[in-house]
């Protein structure tokens, strides 16, 4: 299943969900050439990881340079259209972790997300769009970390409890609670 048609059948939990992917989809096919690609400079397709241990009881952080807080991992999509493999590709190059699975292989949320504009390697990028999707991952919390120091200045496991103490995107983690949730209801019906 390509990435148009893994979004098309993506269930909108909420209301908010489904205007987004409406909007994702008409994106799509207005700019099938570059939606994949940053050179779409209004929005383009990412993928983001949320990273959870086996017990679903912790999260897989990264601090953010950029953002300067903690996170879940992610990248552009850079013209590829496996967006789990985007997803994984990046927990892993971002956090250090080497072995990771998906908990489920669909997405696991949409959302369009705005990047303000912000200086990155010397060079203006200006406000744009992530349109995004999200998996669910998950990864043994024994495994060793690493920090990507081009992009972030920390990685560490959380406590979805303790989320809020360490993330100050207000308009994030409505979603990391999505996933959580999602991930709790998934591993309910195994």
């Amino acid at each position: 299943m390509n990435y148009k048609e893994a979004i098309m059948a993506y269930k909108p939990i909420n209301e908010q969900e489904e205007a987004e992917k409406r909007v994702i989809l008409q994106y799509i096919n207005e700019y099938p050439h570059n939606i994949l690609l940053r050179e779409n400079e209004f929005g383009h397709m990412t993928s983001s990881g949320f990273i959870m241990n086996e017990d679903l009881s912790k999260v897989l952080m990264i601090h953010h340079n950029i953002y300067n807080t903690w996170a879940w991992t992610g990248g552009h999509a850079d013209g590829d259209e496996d967006l789990l493999y985007v997803a994984i590709k990046e927990a892993k190059e971002e956090t250090g972790v080497t072995s990771i699975k998906p908990l489920m292989e669909d997405i696991a949320s949409i959302d369009i997300l705005p990047v303000w504009g912000h200086v990155k390697k010397g060079k203006y990028v200006a406000t744009h769009m992530h349109l995004s999707v999200a998996y669910i991952l998950i990864a043994d919390e024994n495994q060793e970390l690493k920090v990507n120091e081009d992009e972030t200045s920390g990685v560490k496991w959380i406590k979805i409890e303790e989320i809020e103490q360490y993330s100050s995107e207000k308009d994030i983690i409505p979603i990391y609670y999505k996933l959580i949730e999602k991930a709790k209801a998934y591993a309910s019906k195994k």
